[in-house]
């Protein structure tokens, strides 16, 4: 995050944490993208965090299952 990317790719950031360092590090990279005006493209498996996204896109063996809005963004 120090050079100002446009654009942050996550895979499985929060998989060896526990439940609360896992929600810190999603918190963290939330602010640093707000404040940056930067996007993050997060792929989880931790259905824990989904709260905190704006778009969440499921996806099942490869395929498109689901596109939405979150309702954290249906808030602003």
């Amino acid at each position: 995050m120090v050079s100002q990317p446009k654009i942050v790719l996550a895979d499985e950031p929060t998989a060896a944490l526990d439940k609360q360092s896992g929600r810190d590090v999603v918190e963290l990279m939330q602010s640093l993208a707000k404040e940056q005006g930067c996007t993050i493209l997060l792929v989880t498996h931790d259905n824990r965090i989904l709260d905190i996204a704006d778009r969440i896109i499921y996806m099942e063996d490869g395929h498109l299952v689901r596109d939405g809005v979150s309702a954290v963004a249906m808030e602003k």
